[in-house]
């Protein structure tokens, strides 16, 4: 458990560098699964000795997220749509797991980060909104010249 958290984290440190190079470039990054998922799944594999702060803290000094869409949808609505319980971790207990966790996030103090998106929306509806939430934040980070943030340690 230990050590595929720390694989991960690695291999989102080696990717740190293009990151942050392809951002001062002026190139837009998209990615999917980076801090905030690898963290989740991490903890969510009920290890009593890692919890989310231990699961989070090898990435701390990696390019934090402008923003993270997180899509609401139950694991029961998941189940309906095709195709679900293909991959590893969906299951309903996992996925139940990391709601909970990706809950403890979105409350934590990169609260600010998260935009929720209903995942149990059409795939239209759900395509839209992510579309007009990532317009959203490329327009104020262009405005905005602020500085990339990283991720910090947490105080408590």
């Amino acid at each position: 458990m230990y050590l595929e958290a720390i694989i991960a984290s690695q291999t989102d440190c080696h990717h740190s560098a293009q990151i942050e190079a392809d951002i001062k470039a002026g190139t837009t990054v998209v990615i999917d699964r980076y801090y905030y998922s690898g963290t989740v799944y991490s903890a969510a594999k009920n290890n009593p000795s890692l919890d989310l702060k231990w699961a989070r803290k090898p990435d701390e000094g990696l390019p934090r997220p402008d923003v993270c869409v997180f899509l609401d949808i139950s694991s029961e609505d998941a189940a309906k749509r095709g195709g679900y319980g293909e991959e590893k971790y969906e299951k309903k207990e996992m996925q139940d797991r990391v709601r909970e966790l990706f809950t403890i996030l979105r409350e934590g103090p990169e609260k600010d980060d998260f935009v929720t998106v209903n995942g149990g929306n059409s795939l239209v509806k759900v395509h839209e909104e992510v579309i007009m939430v990532v317009e959203g934040v490329v327009a104020n980070v262009d405005a905005s010249q602020l500085p990339l943030k990283h991720v910090e340690p947490w105080l408590s």
